[in-house]
């Protein structure tokens, strides 16, 4: 560089210097300078940072201190929040927020996308202004001469513009007009506009306008056939009221099964809270029978209703209510509710919150009585949350309960029913210390006394129990890492690499209880679990089934992360866990299951999982689930999984699982896509179900055209055959939704 200007830094690299290494404490100290300089002329812009897009001896970023002018060249992109505007050449004022970008101009800001070869921005107020220029602001798409975006009424106004709502390069139609108007979201008017169909006008208008937000009223169809309904056809009315209600009016029809019909209402009060409620009625032609062996009966329907406010600021209120004709009523109808939840239950909870305490009443009744059900009529709850105790080093926390409980059976279940009031309360101390600066240790000690009224029921001969429990322990854990941030790998994308290592032993002690377990009325009992339960008090919640304990619990987490594109990810995430038991019961081993959990990223567009469960005393394996999910362009993506569960009675296994499955995406084209999936049984060589779509993409709709095939075993196999219409600018389904839940592609 020949010469330096008062009051200007510039940063070039086009030279070489001779004698670098005695002007190395110069150059040092003057960058030094500029940088700090630079950062604080800059500090009018929030947040902002300017990174050049090709590092390099062309790269260059050069500013004035006195103007506060900062120039960059060769491809730089200028980031504040969340937006970013990139571009071959910005000059940037710091005083006034204006950002002059020219070449290759791309402006990203609130979900929208501009682009064109000159653009004004200002970081400040936000304002924009272009000579020519593309943008995409769903749903639509636009170009055009002087364009301006205003943020104080967050409008965009442009001239000889037109706009589409096609994706692709060449619309199939688009509107051309003198004068355009956009709100995104919201509004879109067009002065003299005409109306091409590819390239031949068809329409003219002086005025346009539409609105873009959700049509308030619209139908939604789906047809589709299935071996067990035949042809059908579901359909629905969808009416918006007001932005606080709406409503759907169901009406399908299945040939083999009848017609089903009903109303869902969504609603929002205000300040009296907001819910939904639905119904839904079929006469079924052809019932089944239930896998209990009882017929089903041919009037068939279900009633969802909930209800949450906010009574006050901290209190809550919500009712639920599921009441259903038969047991198998969603299992035949709405496949995807049955999936999520298969023994909904009803309820009302009340929820008073302060700092440290939390009020809970809740109240749980029997509707449907083909569902095994522990009634709270009601159950109250005062929990003390984990609190120091003064200016002590000690901490407290508890529990206090009371309610009346009732264990209703399921309908010809040959379980009696009993009842019994229940009062609980349980405190613990303990005392967190950091030993060393890095070792952290928190002894615990507690009690709890729970009583138990006489208990009613069938059969029933128990009268009034009490039952104390004492506990102690503690818990000893450290957190260590290193940082290697020169390491760069370019198979695993990784920039740097930062190692986490958390050991952590937790020590349980429970000397057996005044009253065994068998001695109890069972309402809150310990329901078998594939995962690792709580040891200590109160995670540990099963109050009726506690029985003595002495074990240490021994846990190891692993994570390993690394920088990909100026973001932290975790490349390892790891987590080991077993229990040793110093003093086993009868009923169990000197070492629990091993249970380890992995997360693993080699690169972003690769993801593998995997959890598993060993029995180390046996000496088998217990459950596996592993998954792989590779997505490395838009082209296509793959997900091959593995769950494995060992035959086990004590967890409802009977038959065990060994299941494979898969699924693939490809796209042909941009018009054209399919995915297959399926799910193998290979303990009996079974495909168990099998999915198979087409989609295609109709520029303003998507559609997608589904084929399953369910083998049931001792059931004749299920057929059916669907297609789904979906608009691009009000999407029938999130992201990927029907992905994880085929069945929406079939309407329930």
């Amino acid at each position: 560089m020949r010469s330096w200007q008062l009051g200007t830094v510039l940063f070039s690299f086009h030279r070489p210097m001779k004698n670098l290494l005695r002007l190395l404490p110069f150059l040092t100290a003057a960058l030094s300078f500029a940088s700090s300089a630079l950062a604080q002329d800059l500090s009018g812009l929030s947040g902002i940072t300017i990174t050049p897009l090709n590092p390099g001896p062309d790269s260059e970023v050069i500013h004035d201190f006195k103007s506060g002018i900062t120039i960059a060249t060769n491809g730089v992109v200028v980031v504040q929040g969340t937006t970013k505007l990139t571009a071959d050449t910005i000059r940037l004022n710091a005083q006034t927020g204006e950002a002059f970008a020219e070449g290759n101009v791309t402006l990203e800001r609130d979900a929208s996308l501009w682009r064109g070869e000159r653009l004004e921005y200002n970081f400040q107020s936000n304002e924009i202004q272009a000579e020519k220029f593309r943008i995409g602001t769903g749903p639509l798409f636009a170009a055009g001469q002087q364009f301006r975006a205003s943020p104080t009424n967050n409008t965009y106004t442009a001239t000889n513009s037109f706009f589409t709502s096609d994706d692709l390069a060449d619309p199939a139609y688009r509107i051309r007009a003198r004068g355009l108007k956009l709100i995104p979201g919201k509004l879109i008017e067009a002065r003299n506009a005409t109306v091409y169909a590819g390239n031949v006008p068809v329409l003219f208008f002086p005025f346009l306008s539409r609105r873009l937000e959700s049509h308030p009223n619209f139908f939604v169809f789906t047809p589709a056939y299935r071996s067990l309904y035949g042809p059908y056809l579901l359909g629905s009315y969808h009416w918006t009221w007001n932005t606080n209600l709406t409503t759907v009016l169901n009406l399908d029809y299945r040939q083999k099964r009848g017609v089903g019909f009903g109303p869902d209402v969504n609603y929002d009060l205000g300040r009296w809270g907001k819910g939904s409620f639905s119904f839904y009625y079929l006469r079924d032609q052809d019932p089944d029978v239930d896998p209990s062996g009882v017929p089903i009966q041919s009037d068939r329907e279900h009633l969802n209703f909930s209800h949450q406010t906010t009574l006050r600021t901290n209190l809550t209120a919500k009712v639920v209510v599921r009441q259903h004709s038969d047991a198998q009523f969603e299992r035949d109808f709405f496949e995807s509710e049955y999936r999520s939840n298969p023994q909904p239950a009803s309820y009302m909870e009340m929820n008073q919150d302060w700092p440290n305490f939390n009020l809970n009443v809740l109240a749980i009744p029997q509707l449907n009585d083909f569902f095994q059900t522990i009634e709270r009529l009601p159950d109250i709850k005062l929990t003390g949350f984990r609190q120091q105790l003064g200016v002590s080093p000690f901490f407290y926390e508890g529990e206090n309960s009371a309610g009346y409980f009732r264990f209703q059976s399921a309908e010809g279940s040959l379980t009696n029913d009993y009842a019994a009031v229940r009062g609980d309360t349980f405190h613990q101390l303990l005392l967190p210390q950091t030993l060393l600066g890095w070792l952290n240790v928190t002894p615990r000690v507690g009690g709890r006394m729970t009583h138990y009224g006489e208990t009613d029921g069938a059969g029933s001969t128990r009268g009034e129990q009490n039952r104390a429990v004492f506990n102690t322990g503690a818990e000893v854990s450290f957190k260590a890492s290193r940082t290697w941030p020169g390491a760069r790998n370019r198979l695993l994308d990784a920039d740097g690499f930062r190692h986490i290592i958390q050991p952590s032993f937790n020590y349980a002690f429970v000397p057996s209880p005044s009253k065994a377990p068998r001695e109890l009325p069972q309402f809150d009992t310990e329901i078998p679990s594939l995962r690792l339960l709580p040891i200590d008090y109160p995670d540990f919640n099963s109050i009726d089934s506690i029985d003595s304990q002495n074990a240490v619990r021994l846990t190891l987490h692993n994570k390993i992360q690394t920088k990909r594109r100026g973001e932290v990810e975790n490349l390892l995430d790891w987590r080991l866990a077993v229990d040793w038991r110093l003093d086993p019961r009868r009923d169990q081993g000197t070492f629990s299951d091993f249970y380890s959990d992995l997360d693993l990223k080699p690169r972003s567009w690769l993801v593998l999982n995997s959890e598993l469960r060993y029995a180390v005393e046996e000496g088998h394996l217990q459950m596996a689930n592993h998954q792989a999910t590779l997505e490395p362009n838009s082209v296509w993506a793959l997900s091959l999984g593995h769950r494995y569960f060992r035959e086990n009675p004590y967890y409802g296994l009977t038959s065990g699982n060994n299941l494979i499955h898969s699924s693939l995406l490809y796209r042909f084209n941009e018009n054209w896509a399919g995915r297959i999936t399926h799910h193998y049984e290979a303990r009996d060589g079974l495909l168990e179900e099998q999915y198979y779509t087409l989609y295609r993409d109709l520029r303003s709709w998507t559609s997608a055209l589904t084929l399953r095939i369910r083998d049931q075993r001792v059931r004749p196999t299920d057929f059916t055959i669907a297609i789904t219409f979906s608009l691009k600018a009000f999407p029938r389904f999130e992201v990927n939704e029907e992905r994880n839940k085929h069945n929406l592609l079939f309407g329930g």
